[in-house]
């Protein structure tokens, strides 16, 4: 695709578009297990076990909880980075870097739907 370019189709922002959305579905079902996994009270059968056992599974949910935090966090920022694409596509904004405002290589942006900057403009920043 020509550099030259100020801005991707209305065909191309329509198959954004929809890639976009496929990965907003999939990222909310992703996030509603997490949350669900989240609310579970965790229990297993493990009340007529050893208390030694017992011990390490409330330590064991501890951490998994934490961590069930931490991923629906990151879930919950990929989610309004996807939405936020869908306002550049909304807007015809889609796919240009804001560096150096050229457009994203389109498989790039087929792979990382939400980018906003280029390899080249990813490669300054390092």
């Amino acid at each position: 695709m020509s550099e030259s370019l100020v801005r991707f189709s209305d065909a191309d922002l329509q198959e954004f578009k929809g890639i976009i959305t496929e990965k907003i579905q999939k990222a909310e079902e992703h996030l509603e297990l997490l949350h669900s996994a989240y609310k579970n009270d965790g229990n297993n059968g493990t009340e007529d076990t050893s208390p030694t056992f017992k011990a390490f599974e409330e330590g064991s949910e501890t951490m998994s909880k934490e961590a069930n935090t931490q991923l629906a966090l990151r879930q919950e920022k990929f989610i309004r980075d996807l939405k936020n694409a869908l306002v550049r596509i909304e807007n015809k904004t889609y796919g240009v870097c804001r560096v150096t405002g050229k457009l994203i290589n389109k498989e790039r942006l087929k792979l990382v739907p939400h980018a906003t900057l280029s390899i080249e403009a990813k490669n300054m920043q390092k």
